[in-house]
């Protein structure tokens, strides 16, 4: 049973950073890509980035150079690290799990193991 559990939300202030954590359990690394989703009310799920086994990463344009993902596989973790933080970025943030070599983050319906999110708020 795949298993994903954030960590490393919380309120920040405009141009602020955070980052996040995503420890996973209960599948072989090498055959799953990883990613950061968000949420926020009433706002259809959005991808953000994705990367697999061998750091490979995909980004979506309205977090690229601002968000980075990475992993450090010794501790099956994956972050995301948020500079620049936006009102706009206020969302629950959630790691997923696709069982697939490729996969498209704005097509959410496709991963298939989810972690149950932590809260990002951004505000003065």
């Amino acid at each position: 049973q795949v298993r994903l559990q954030e960590s490393g939300g919380g309120s920040v202030q405009p141009g602020g950073s955070l980052k996040l954590s995503c420890v996973g359990s209960g599948y072989d690394r090498r055959k799953y890509i990883l990613g950061w989703f968000r949420q926020a009310p009433g706002k259809e799920r959005e991808g953000l980035a994705s990367i697999n086994s061998d750091g490979v990463t995909s980004y979506a344009d309205s977090v690229r150079g601002r968000f980075t993902i990475s992993q450090d596989n010794a501790k099956n973790t994956i972050y995301l690290q948020m500079n620049s933080l936006k009102p706009e970025d206020t969302a629950m943030y959630i790691c997923a799990a696709a069982r697939a070599s490729l996969i498209a983050l704005q097509t959410h319906w496709l991963w298939d193991d989810w972690g149950q999110g932590t809260q990002v708020t951004v505000s003065s």
